[in-house]
């Protein structure tokens, strides 16, 4: 692996870390957590109707914007479950970048923005 990768994926386990950490704070019940942490992972069902459906359904569900957003808008409305909804959301997207699963491209769910899954890096 090389040194860059390895600060990427220390990356995505810190964000993992800080979310769970602010997961915490919210006092919002583990068993939602546990309830909901790969619900995100439900947007694979996409890919039965092929691979651009299943990239486009998949990245919807796997991007930063919308939980961050979500926690924002959580913070602002002192909304603590839209909070944590949106913390256990950022934690499943920084658990997959942290394995190396990345967003998908519309040739097929192995192929991603950091690479394709599988092949070994070097």
């Amino acid at each position: 692996m090389k040194s860059v990768d390895l600060a990427i994926r220390l990356e995505w386990i810190a964000v993992t870390v800080m979310a769970v950490v602010l997961y915490t704070m919210t006092g919002v019940s583990w068993w939602l957590f546990v309830l909901l942490i790969l619900v995100p992972d439900l947007s694979m069902l996409g890919y039965l109707a092929g691979p651009r459906v299943g990239a486009i359904a998949y990245n919807a569900l796997h991007i930063l914007i919308v939980p961050l957003i979500l926690a924002i808008a959580g913070y602002v409305f002192a909304n603590s479950t839209a909070t944590a909804v949106a913390l256990i959301w950022i934690v499943h997207i920084a658990i997959d970048r942290a394995l190396g699963y990345g967003l998908k491209l519309p040739s097929g769910f192995q192929d991603t923005h950091l690479g394709r899954i599988g092949r070994a890096r070097r």
